[in-house]
């Protein structure tokens, strides 16, 4: 039998850090923000630069003001809470309500616990959540694609969540004006778009095989999410399919993909174990098929996601790997 060998310090240490992982999960978001960039032109840039500039001024300004520490800003855990809080919202959003989502993401979702690493709850969802609450007009009006130079004054539409919504709820034709499956995962939507994250299927996925190669997240918790969404509603679509839509749209719809490979593998607010975050997930999926069919909202990711981060640490207390060396109790 093999022995492990403890040896004094210095130990050699693994490579990873908070700063790799993170700018990692920016290159990952790349080909998203390409595609936003591409479908919505203007508005998408101003949207995201406004987010990120907010998000890292506030995490300046509160660590200076009220924590009495300096900023953390190169760690880069603002600059993806902003990327993410902006790629969240419509390409048409106002400045002001951007600033004011990201002041509750920063402050309350992140630092009013402490900062980086003990907040329970996602930040840039927290300040999407608030922002859907507070200001549900301006977070539902859905700018259609193609429109480079508009931003406030771009047309909008009904995204395939609302006409999906719609049919559920007796409108016999709504599903006929859905795209197709193949158009929403290449981001070839006409209807109303959607957030600016959500446009292209595609590129989320690429972002997706990025952090599997590098090892910044596993495969358990996205896999998980959009596995269950896709049976559930296949279910569903067998079951009815002139009001549920077929799994495909429906998986390539909204923003499942964007949160089930961005927002909820956050290391801080997910699960440590596989087999917990499996629980988390398939929960996560379950809440989003409910929400969405029989909900007051035609997305449901944001809650679903928010709901099962209030659980991570009842999922982590009981979900635990054997210790090394432990005898089992009845021994």
């Amino acid at each position: 039998m093999s022995k492990i060998v403890v040896s004094l310090s210095p130990h050699a240490h693994g490579t990873d850090s908070v700063e790799k992982n993170m700018y990692g999960v920016v290159i990952a978001l790349l080909p998203a923000l390409l595609a936003s960039f591409y479908f919505f032109g203007l508005g998408s840039l101003i949207v995201c630069l406004v987010s990120v500039a907010a998000c890292l001024f506030f995490e300046w300004a509160i660590c200076k003001a009220f924590l009495n520490r300096e900023p953390s800003l190169l760690d880069g855990s603002a600059l993806v809470t902003g990327l993410l809080l902006g790629m969240n919202l419509p390409s048409n959003f106002p400045l002001w309500m951007i600033i004011v989502g990201a002041l509750i993401a920063i402050g309350v979702g992140k630092m009013t616990f402490g900062g980086l690493g003990q907040n329970p709850f996602n930040p840039a969802l927290v300040g999407r959540c608030f922002l859907l609450v507070s200001f549900p007009t301006a977070m539902t009006s859905w700018p259609t694609e193609g429109q480079w130079t508009a931003y406030t004054d771009a047309e909008t539409g009904a995204t395939p969540l609302a006409l999906m919504k719609q049919a559920i709820k007796g409108n016999a034709d709504a599903l006929k004006e859905l795209p197709s499956a193949w158009d929403m995962f290449l981001g070839n939507v006409t209807t109303g778009a959607g957030t600016i994250g959500e446009i292209c299927a595609l590129a989320l996925l690429l972002g997706l095989a990025y952090m599997l190669w590098k090892k910044i997240i596993t495969w358990h918790i996205p896999v998980s999410i959009i596995g269950t969404v896709f049976v559930l509603s296949a279910l569903l679509w067998i079951a009815d399919g002139e009001s549920y839509a077929d799994p495909f749209q429906v998986i390539f719809a909204g923003g499942l993909m964007l949160g089930a490979i961005f927002m909820a593998t956050d290391y801080v607010t997910s699960p440590m174990t596989h087999k917990g975050q499996l629980i988390y997930g398939i929960s996560i999926g379950i809440l989003t098929i409910i929400i969405r069919n029989w909900g007051a909202y035609p997305e449901g990711m944001s809650f679903a996601i928010l709901i099962m981060n209030a659980f991570t640490p009842l999922i982590n207390m009981y979900i635990k790997p054997k210790r090394f060396g432990e005898v089992p109790a009845n021994k």
